[in-house]
């Protein structure tokens, strides 16, 4: 691990311990094992960290996504898509709860379409083939549906595991609901 993604490591670890009010750059120093003036190479601050624990997030999900995601009827991979969001929202409660908490509280907050870009292009990709397969309508404009697909996945998955802290089943009732209705709205009936 490079001094940059220890310095990202530790400012979670910190954040999440002590809150990001109450967290020092000695503190995060500290726990990356490096010289104060070293982080400052990579970061102007403690919140400038912020963008940068959100990638860290953003790459978990593409990772998750590209690794489970396979061939198949659109309807499926939009299934596996809310089923890896799902999952790594429950799994990073806190850190999920720290980027939004961070960023809101920043200027970075207007990063948050530079972090998430390598996410939609994925998605745009994937609409893409749908649309060249007769999978999905025509009229669906990949770019913003792109958008809107991450976005009203992650906010489910928010609501059921940050907010409303729902049983089993009711996160499953969620789920289909949602697949429901993205394929409806993408006219993706296979």
């Amino acid at each position: 691990m490079d001094k940059r993604e220890r310095i990202i490591q530790a400012a979670i670890d910190v954040f999440s311990e002590k809150g990001i009010e109450k967290a020092t750059i000695s503190e995060i120093v500290n726990k990356a094992g490096i010289a104060q003036g070293t982080f400052y190479l990579y970061f102007t601050s403690k919140l400038a960290v912020m963008p940068a624990i959100a990638e860290v997030m953003v790459n978990k999900i593409l990772e998750g996504i590209t690794s489970e995601v396979k061939d198949g009827p659109i309807s499926q991979q939009i299934e596996v898509i809310i089923r890896v969001i799902f999952n790594i929202t429950n799994e990073y409660k806190e850190l999920t709860k720290l980027i939004y908490t961070g960023l809101t509280q920043t200027q970075y907050v207007g990063n948050w379409e530079t972090i998430y870009a390598p996410l939609y292009r994925w998605i745009e990709d994937l609409l893409q083939k749908g649309k060249e397969a007769q999978a999905i309508h025509p009229d669906v404009n990949i770019k913003y549906t792109a958008k809107i697909l991450i976005g009203s996945i992650e906010s489910v998955a928010e609501q059921v595991y940050l907010y409303d802290h729902l049983d089993a089943e009711s996160i499953a009732g969620h789920k289909k609901e949602l697949h429901k209705f993205v394929t409806n709205a993408l006219g993706a009936y296979q």
